[in-house]
């Protein structure tokens, strides 16, 4: 545990380090920031380090553990409707829980003065990564090439484009940015790993990875029809 508390710390040290000492280079050279704002900014960067820690801790010790031991465990019940079922329900609920999918959100609802609800955009983004998560686990029990798949999900999106209000195709293509962040990752990729472990004649590798590129695919479509169909 004190190895890995100790990984973790190095990692979030030197990916926040960079941002701390570029804006400390600013503050002094070229943008002078009233002294509170810096101090704020100094004092939020340390609470953002802490938080960083304890989360990859707990997605370590917890979250990809019981991912993998799910996944591992779906096939033995020898029932593709549980399989579908939970995968959806764990990609929709990580993404719900996902922090990037809660800020995108709030800041359409924001932008948009209410014109267009946070929560619909939250629970749309969540509907098309659980949709997308389920046909992901269902394509590796069947075996069936992920590069067919992809082409026909990408041809989809790309006439969509045509239809969609202006307005909506950047939203659409941001919510398939967020949706696969720190927190649905883990889940999906854990997921994924546990199912093809199990499975004979699968490699972890060639089978496991590739759900985290689906999962972003269903945001964008899902935004766009709503657009259509909705707005």
């Amino acid at each position: 545990m004190r190895q890995l508390l100790k990984e973790i710390f190095i990692e979030v040290i030197q990916s926040i380090a960079p941002l701390i000492v570029v804006v400390c280079i600013l503050q002094f050279t070229l943008v002078k920031a009233p002294t509170p704002l810096f101090l704020q900014f100094l004092i939020g960067s340390l609470m953002a380090i802490g938080g960083l820690i304890l989360f990859f801790l707990g997605i370590d010790i917890g979250i990809l553990p019981m991912g993998k031991f799910i996944g591992a465990e779906l096939p033995k019940r020898n029932s593709l409707m549980l399989i579908a079922g939970l995968a959806f329900a764990l990609g929709f609920a990580a993404t719900v829980a996902e922090p990037d999918v809660l800020v995108l959100s709030k800041q359409v609802d924001a932008i948009s003065q209410g014109s267009v609800s946070g929560n619909i955009i939250l629970y749309s983004m969540a509907l098309g990564v659980g949709i997308l998560v389920m046909i992901g686990m269902l394509r590796i029990v069947f075996g069936f090439s992920m590069v067919y798949l992809l082409a026909g999900l990408f041809t989809v999106i790309l006439v969509l484009s045509f239809f969609t209000p202006a307005e909506f195709v950047p939203l659409a293509y941001d919510a398939g940015s967020v949706t696969t962040g720190a927190l649905t990752a883990p889940v999906v990729i854990s997921l994924a790993l546990g199912l093809s472990s199990v499975l004979s004649g699968r490699s972890s590798v060639s089978e496991g990875f590739g759900l985290l590129g689906l999962a972003s695919i269903g945001p964008i479509i899902i935004i766009m029809l709503l657009a259509i169909f909705i707005y």
